[in-house]
């Protein structure tokens, strides 16, 4: 019943691709009533994103930020249908933030209550890329994600995928302007801060943005267009 509620607002053919996560023990005190989870993804224009070069455009940001509206919805109207029909859920709202002022409850770790990337990755839709992007297997780094937890098991429950699948492959390490990351990869047991540094992407995004844009912003970008597993899919 979950996952039909799903399919009824979210088309894999429409950019979109989704999985069901069981997510027991892994989130904090707060959310422990909701056992289990759903991953949106939202593929991302390749036009826009073939666009960037050696940094931000404002084209992306404007993309970025409709997108994440777009998720929002999305998310938010699924969790009403879920609670009508007895499923209790909270929609994770998407935690992308370009100011300074939105940024600046997470100075500190840069991280965040729920992780759209950990449910996605047990969720099975992707994996934790070198520089701590999420990878999609269809799309690469070009989506953009929400979650909603629930608290009842779907109907589905899809393989979660535990270590990286980037293997040898360093092209956005050699072409983060930031050099934020140092090849390691990822897996469940391996803690971001192993092999990529936020503060540094962080600071370097501000740069970027002030220099190309003349905008107190922290985007960037440039990993997301060239990780080839998304230059190979596009269409």
């Amino acid at each position: 019943m979950i996952s039909e509620i799903v399919k009824t607002y979210l088309n894999p053919s429409d950019n979109f691709i989704f999985g069901f996560a069981n997510l027991k023990g892994l989130l904090i005190k707060e959310f422990e009533a909701y056992s289990y989870g759903i991953s949106i993804a939202r593929v991302l224009d390749n036009r826009i994103v073939d666009a960037i070069k050696n940094g931000p455009t404002q084209e992306y940001i404007d993309h970025c930020h409709e997108v994440n509206i777009e998720l929002h919805n999305i998310a938010t109207t699924i969790a009403v249908d879920l609670l009508v029909n007895k499923v209790n859920s909270i929609a994770v709202v998407p935690t992308i933030s370009t100011s300074s002022e939105e940024f600046s409850p997470y100075l500190n770790a840069l991280t965040y209550k729920v992780s759209h990337k950990m449910i996605a990755t047990r969720a099975g839709l992707g994996w934790i890329g070198k520089t701590d992007l999420f990878i999609s297997r269809d799309f690469g780094a070009r989506v953009r994600l929400v979650s909603i937890l629930i608290n009842k098991r779907p109907d589905i429950i899809n393989e979660p995928i535990e270590a990286s699948k980037c293997g040898k492959c360093n092209t956005c390490v050699t072409r983060c302007p930031a050099k934020a990351a140092n090849g390691k990869l990822w897996d469940i047991y391996t803690s971001r801060d192993v092999f990529y540094n936020a503060q540094k992407c962080r600071e370097k995004c501000g740069e970027l943005c002030k220099a190309m844009l003349n905008k107190d912003v922290y985007v960037c970008g440039i990993c997301v267009s060239e990780c080839p597993i998304g230059k190979a899919q596009r269409k």
